[in-house]
């Protein structure tokens, strides 16, 4: 019975957490639409400006972000070219660092005083439409390579070996083989990609010029002029594409298992192939490595563009101005947010994986429903229901904004872990006297270690970079680190700003293989066991 009740209790607390974290801050704001200031919005110029602005720069970078994330995948699972796992964790680098430090890089490199753009002569302007595109592009394109390449390479190399001795065509190949395999991830690749960029206000802050988006405007009136009636309309139109996103992805999933082994491909030697392979993989290692890279020139030189003699002193200058204490806050907000997000994201997934009920469906519903909504409008719905509250203006609420952030993904992991275990542990277990407490300690948490590694992964590192769900909830004694970036360029304290940058970028480095060092030391002492078993 007190096992019952302990489960019980689980369950409780995640739904009072929903109702109170995720559900409630919504209907608040979502309540203020009604008021004449937030609906004359919608009228106004400067919004539908914004709005054509944002649809066309997230159509244009959505496509383009596909069309190279498929092809990077492409060269990845089917030439033979060398270092293929170290191209691939180079496609993935942008996603360690602020958007708003991608838009930065890019101006480093391209901007009206650009190390390229002074270094070739080129009379070209970074900033405005196709600005905004180059840095959604970078921003965006990590995310849907790894949806297209995790697919790709689990491909089964049957059919195209089939086709082959029937003398069918390479490019008949891709259009009747390749495409219909890949039609269901490259639809949630689609709205996961547009998704990001529409909402993204950091690389258009940076980049954008006159440029204006749905949330640079939305922050520049919330942050600037506590407009909140704006902020409120437009937090509206910006869940709009992020809740289709979501409704097309899950109608869209495939509920089939695979009951079979693909056959691996058997990539046969073609120089052509793999020299353009190369070409391809250099090229965009290159691309993402030169705006990353540029934080460490501008982080150590004295003052650029103007002189750019190497120096030290931009470190102590970052720290005069309190750049640890943000720095430790990060690490707090980050840490905080792996450990407990991890812990509620695992029990959630226990619940609706493993005991079943009316209850678990409810709860799974409502715990994938938390990737419908954009930081941004998070952010502003938890400014609007908990302004006045204990929790304003602490690192309470900070975490919490972030436990509902990205709670999502992490729990969806441990849902695919804990549902591939055979379900019929539970009902074993329960006739030889074993109670579901053991069976989650001795049997499910150590079978699904690796998982539980890569959620506290997951949940540090977008919290590290986050910027958009706690733009409107920091003070700047619980500042991230991350968002000191916006202040320090307004303050044309650029060499600072690419060391703030630096220093994000290199401890999310650190941690991702301090978890790869975890991951590879559980597996050494876990084989020995498993092998006595």
């Amino acid at each position: 019975m007190k096992r019952k009740g302990a489960f019980n209790l689980t369950r409780v607390v995640l739904a009072a957490f929903f109702l109170f974290a995720a559900v409630l801050p919504l209907l608040g704001m979502f309540s203020q639409l009604a008021s004449p200031g937030a609906s004359e919005v919608f009228g106004t110029e400067q919004f539908k400006t914004a709005c054509l602005n944002s649809i066309g720069v997230s159509l244009t970078s959505t496509v383009i972000s596909l069309a190279l994330a498929l092809a990077m995948s492409w060269v990845l699972c089917r030439t033979n070219i060398r270092a293929k796992g170290v191209i691939a964790v180079v496609m993935t680098l942008p996603m360690l660092i602020p958007s708003l430090a991608l838009g930065m890089g890019l101006v480093f490199l391209l901007g009206s005083n650009g190390v390229i753009t002074n270094a070739l002569g080129l009379d070209f302007s970074l900033y405005g439409f196709w600005g905004i595109v180059m840095g959604s592009v970078l921003y965006s394109f990590p995310s849907a390579f790894l949806l297209l390449y995790d697919v790709l390479k689990y491909e089964d190399a049957s059919p195209y070996e089939a086709a082959d001795v029937l003398g069918i065509p390479k490019v008949n190949q891709f259009l009747s083989i390749t495409l219909p395999y890949l039609r269901k991830p490259l639809i949630s690749a689609v709205f996961a990609t547009f998704t990001l960029v529409v909402t993204d206000y950091g690389v258009p802050l940076m980049v954008g010029g006159k440029t204006t988006t749905l949330p640079v405007l939305m922050y520049q009136e919330v942050i600037g002029l506590l407009n909140y009636n704006t902020g409120v309309a437009i937090g509206f139109v910006l869940l709009i594409p992020a809740v289709v996103a979501f409704l097309v992805d899950v109608l869209n999933a495939d509920k089939g298992k695979l009951s079979f082994v693909s056959k691996a491909f058997d990539i046969k030697r073609n120089v052509a192939r793999d020299a353009i392979g190369y070409v391809a993989g250099i090229v965009a290692s290159v691309a993402i490595l030169l705006p990353l890279g540029s934080f460490v020139l501008v982080s150590f030189v004295r003052k650029y563009p103007v002189d750019l003699t190497a120096t030290f002193d931009n470190v102590g200058r970052a720290l005069n101005m309190n750049v640890g204490d943000y720095w430790i806050n990060s690490i707090i907000i980050a840490c905080a947010v792996a450990l407990i997000g991890t812990t509620l994201a695992y029990f959630a997934a226990y619940v609706t994986a493993r005991l079943g009920g009316r209850f678990a469906k409810m709860l799974h519903l409502v715990c994938i429903t938390t990737l419908a909504i954009p930081g941004i409008v998070l952010g502003l719905s938890y400014v609007l229901f908990f302004k006045g509250s204990l929790l304003y203006g602490t690192f309470a609420i900070l975490i919490l904004v972030n436990l509902v952030h990205f709670f999502a993904s992490p729990y969806l992991m441990a849902y695919n872990s804990l549902g591939k275990v055979n379900e019929n542990l539970e009902a074993v277990g329960s006739t030889m006297g074993i109670g579901r407490g053991s069976i989650l300690k001795d049997v499910l948490i150590p079978q699904t270690t690796s998982t539980i590694i890569e959620m506290v992964g997951y949940f540090f590192v977008n919290c590290m970079v986050t910027i958009s769900a706690v733009a409107f909830l920091s003070t700047t004694l619980d500042m991230p680190l991350a968002l000191l970036i916006t202040d320090l360029d307004a303050q044309r304290l650029t060499e600072c700003a690419a060391f703030v940058s630096l220093i994000i970028l290199i401890t999310n480095i650190a941690f991702k293989l301090v978890l790869a060092g975890v991951k590879k030391a559980i597996d050494r002492t876990g084989s020995p066991s498993a092998s006595a078993a």
